[in-house]
């Protein structure tokens, strides 16, 4: 089964799709692991990557042909993919929400080495930037208006549920529709 999951920054969806991979022994794709080795050659950070992006779309290009790709070739897999459910229309499409104040709290604490913030305030600052400037992006190149419930399968609110339940509840509710 194709599954494409997506969400909010913050949300947990990459940690949730690593840890469901694992449990259906699916191989496991990141868009945004992707987006980071595009930064890292370029020398940029991930907000200076998601700002070139709105103005040289060979950047969009190169991480949608990729999910293309893989979601023609290929049969059971994870996509950890904010526009996965676009590109591959055939998976089953889950979106995690979450408080964008607790979504700060998991950046900070996930201390990645290419998103460092002082504090909770600058972080809740930066990932609605990094947001808005995705959505900018979503609407000029695809048409667009990102998140929208009806796109989805499955839609769960992770702000106070630990991963691995939501793993259980999604493995509970993996093709209905």
């Amino acid at each position: 089964m194709k599954i494409t999951v997506s969400g909010e920054v913050g949300s947990g969806k990459s940690t949730i799709s690593k840890m469901l991979a694992e449990k259906l022994q699916y191989p496991y794709y990141s868009i945004g692991g992707l987006m980071r080795e595009i930064a890292q050659k370029r020398g940029l950070s991930l907000m200076e990557i998601s700002k070139k992006a709105e103005s040289d779309p060979s950047i969009d290009e190169e991480l949608d042909k990729r999910q293309k790709e893989i979601g023609e070739k290929e049969d059971n897999f994870i996509m950890d993919s904010r526009l996965g459910f676009y590109f591959i229309q055939d998976s089953y499409k889950i979106f995690f929400t979450v408080d964008p104040e607790e979504a700060a709290k998991r950046i900070i604490g996930e201390k990645r080495k290419d998103e460092a913030y002082r504090d909770a305030e600058q972080a809740l600052s930066v990932l609605r930037k990094r947001m808005q400037s995705e959505n900018k992006r979503y609407k000029e190149y695809y048409g667009i208006d990102f998140p929208r419930n009806e796109d989805f399968d499955l839609i769960i609110d992770t702000t106070h549920t630990k991963p691995e339940e939501i793993v259980e509840l999604v493995r509970e509710n993996i093709g209905k529709k």
